[in-house]
This record gives C-alpha cells, structure tokens and sequence, in this order.
C-alpha cells in the first residue's frame, strides 16, 4: 500500500484522538470543580438556578434556592460554581467595589425593611362609586325609549 492512502486514516484517528482528550479534559475539570465546591459558595445548576451551597455529600449537594428553601441535587446537576463577586452581581444585582463589603449570602440586609423605608400610605385599587356617577349620568341625560316611540318624529 501507498503512503498517500493511507494518510486521510491517519488524519482522522489523529483528529479523533484530540478530541476525546478534550473532552476528557473538560469532563475533569468540572468534576474537580464539583468536587471543591464548598457550603457558602454561591452555584448556577445546568437548568440555570443560582443557589447557595448549604452541605455537599458524596453523590448530592443541598443547595438553598432563596431564604429558609432548600433542595437537593445530584452534583452533575450544578453547572459552575461562581466566585462571590459574580454571584452577588447576578443574583442581587450589587457591583463589587473595593470600598462596599460583599452582600452576605442570605441577602436578608437587602429585603429586611428598616425605619422610614415603609411607606405607610396605602393605594386604594377598589374602583370608586363617583367614577361610574360620571359615565351613568351622561347615558342618563336622555330619555329612555319605550317600545312605542321612534326616532322619526
């Protein structure tokens, strides 16, 4: 047999085996990330929940998905694990600057109401009886009509 012919096999096992270690690679490095996770760490799982790390096991993690809710999750389930920095920009909307403190995970400064924060008038939504004396008494300006009148006069 010729070289020649044999080249295009050659390519393509080459070209197979690059791209099984890379894959191979990245399949590592994200169960060395699954694997370091730690509890207060904040994580966005594969369906796009960002939750915080509460315990890690073996096969599962409990993940607290907003104040006092907690789930448990297969580890294959969290897609990364953020640093704080991005995870309070995501998930509380706060820039991190070298001068403001990082939010605390549970984020209860952010939703807890402080003096003066309340305000205490209320918005009526009922629909008021004079809004509809308008209307009415605009239809109410003309006489009715009884079955013997018309138009024509």
């Amino acid at each position: 047999m010729n070289i020649v012919t044999l080249l295009p096999f050659i390519v393509l096992i080459g070209a197979m085996f690059l791209m099984t270690r890379s894959a191979k690679k990245k399949q590592q490095a994200a169960a060395r990330m699954r694997d370091d996770m730690q509890p207060g760490t904040g994580v966005r799982t594969i369906g796009g929940m960002y939750a915080t790390v509460k315990e890690v096991s073996q096969d599962t993690v409990l993940l607290e998905v907003a104040p006092g809710v907690h789930a448990v999750y297969a580890k294959n389930s969290v897609g990364a694990v953020l640093d704080d920095a991005e995870y309070n920009r995501i998930v509380h909307g706060v820039e991190a600057d070298e001068d403001t403190p990082a939010v605390p995970d549970d984020a209860s400064s952010l939703t807890e109401a402080g003096e003066g924060d309340v305000d205490d008038e209320r918005i009526d939504m009922v629909k008021k009886d004079g809004a509809d004396d308008d209307a009415d008494a605009a239809g109410d300006a003309q006489p009715k009509k009884t079955d013997g009148e018309s138009d024509a006069k």
